[in-house]
């Protein structure tokens, strides 16, 4: 399926139920269907053929979101841009990725401004928030339809998006996604979690990355998507409450803000069915937390940008034992392997391992990317031996539950011993003054690496790296304890709230 035909499923459901809303005024379905065959028409205008590549720099934003449906009704190709890089990145990924038009909001002008110059290959500006220098605004764009190249409802599938992997170990690389991929994520998403009849799915994280994609699964049911422009954990518990929020995804670092709050203990939450969490490790002892303290929701869901959520999946049930105890040795995995994705644990040399054998997590399935974009050389490695390689380090216990060690780049070797940074900082994390962390290893003349952690304090609490020193050494021996501990205020985050280990390591000097 195309990416507008989930669109398409849901207007067929109800058409005038609320599709997307935002500060509490709605499109229905039936506009929102309107609205993408007028942005096709549009972009057909602009001289935008099937296949072109179509970029957009925003906010979240209802309009913006629906440009995606409108690039997938042209047939055209969506490249999502964070507009949190750096101009030099996002200049890059516009030119080494082809596009041709850029749809962005005025607030990110200065960076349109910083990039335009450059890119000859971009044709057409378009400003959502009206007419700006001598870029389109948003009304003259769409009054531009092209007439003599009709919309194509009935078009074959194709290509669906090329997202940018950034820029912090090398030049960003192009992940091209089918629209197989995301349909089998979506599948995915609709055999392993309740989603039940009519969801209302809180889309807080940017429509860029996570909270984008679980958009789609949420139309083809003929659910409402309710969009949040930025993160606000008291604002975020009115919205839930107010229009009765079923499906939400955050980040660790939001859901442990969200915990902090003290709005938590007088809110609703009770129209809950999917807490999802993702895209960094969680802390199991706050997620034990969220689990007592907001409901039996929580649901982890794993994956990558070239494998998109849904490598392996921990649906809400699985979160307990059988008598209905907290699963606490549980906690720490990523749950089974999803239905249609095979995974396995492979060696340097191309052997897949056994049950409990630690190796790179490589997958297989119609999940995967269909490459790099331009990039045989990129593709041919992450493809070796037949298996997609996710660059993670992990292991499969014998029950099939799936756990994530490292990233193996994050993996640190001192003395001659492997030690991997998402343990210590599991450990990190289970002491009851540590918000967040991060660990590293560093240059040592006679470890070769030492184990080196920055630490963030909760609200209201101080930490003595003294005292934490000795409870990581008690939890997980002194090999892997870290031989210096830095408290700092805040850590660098990615847009989807990843601890940025590169930065930390720059500013550690």
């Amino acid at each position: 399926m195309r990416l507008v035909e989930y669109l398409d499923k849901g207007a067929s459901i109800a058409p005038d139920a609320p599709c997307l809303t935002t500060d509490g005024v709605s499109l229905t379905y039936r506009e929102v269907d309107d609205l993408t065959d007028r942005i096709a028409g549009a972009l057909a205008g602009a001289g935008v053929r099937p296949g072109a590549k179509v970029a957009i720099v925003s906010a979240n934003d209802p309009v913006a979101f629906t440009c995606v449906l409108g690039i997938s009704r042209a047939g055209a190709i969506w490249c999502p841009i964070n507009p949190r890089n750096e101009a030099d990145e996002n200049r890059e990924i516009l030119d080494r990725f082809d596009c041709e038009v850029v749809i962005y909001q005025e607030s990110f002008g200065p960076l349109v401004d910083a990039i335009a110059p450059d890119l000859d290959q971009v044709h057409t500006w378009v400003c959502l928030d009206g007419p700006r220098a001598s870029h389109l605004g948003w009304d003259d764009f769409l009054a531009a339809s092209d007439t003599e190249h009709p919309v194509d409802r009935n078009a074959p599938e194709g290509l669906a998006m090329i997202v940018g992997t950034g820029g912090t170990t090398g030049r960003p690389k192009g992940v091209v996604l089918a629209e197989r991929n995301l349909e089998a994520m979506t599948a995915l998403t609709l055999m392993g979690y309740p989603i039940g009849p009519r969801p209302v799915y809180l889309a807080v994280a940017p429509l860029t990355h996570a909270a984008g994609v679980l958009c789609f699964p949420i139309l083809a049911s003929g659910g409402e998507i309710v969009i949040m422009r930025s993160p606000d954990v008291p604002h975020l518990l009115e919205v839930v409450e107010r229009h009765a929020v079923t499906h939400l995804f955050l980040p660790p670092t939001l859901i442990y803000m969200l915990l902090d709050a003290p709005e938590l203990e007088t809110a609703d939450l009770s129209t809950l069915r999917c807490f999802w969490y993702g895209a960094a490790p969680m802390s199991v002892a706050r997620l034990q937390e969220a689990l007592e303290r907001i409901g039996p929701v929580m649901a982890q869901l794993f994956g990558q940008t070239e494998a998109p959520m849904m490598i392996s999946m921990l649906p809400p049930e699985e979160h307990f034992a059988d008598d209905g105890s907290i699963a606490t040795s549980r906690l720490s995995s990523a749950g089974r392997p999803a239905p249609l994705v095979t995974v396995a644990i492979m060696d340097e040399h191309g052997t897949v391992l056994g049950p409990g054998e630690r190796g790179e997590i490589v997958i297989r399935g119609s999940l995967v990317m269909n490459g790099y974009y331009r990039d045989p050389e990129a593709t041919a490695a992450a493809s070796a031996h037949g298996w997609h390689h996710t660059g993670d380090i992990g292991y499969l216990d014998e029950e099939n539950y799936l756990y994530i060690v490292d990233r193996a780049k994050d993996m640190i070797i001192t003395g001659g011993f492997n030690v991997y940074s998402a343990e210590v900082e599991q450990a990190l994390m289970e002491h009851e003054a540590v918000q967040d962390c991060a660990v590293i290893g560093r240059p040592d003349d006679r470890w070769g690496e030492r184990v080196v952690a920055v630490v963030q304090a909760r609200a209201g609490r101080a930490i003595d790296p003294a005292e934490l020193t000795a409870f990581v050494k008690a939890a997980i021996g002194s090999v892997k304890t870290p031989k210096e501990i830095h408290v700092w205020d805040d850590l660098p985050r990615s847009k989807v709230g990843k601890v940025v280990k590169p930065e930390v390591k720059t500013r550690l000097g």
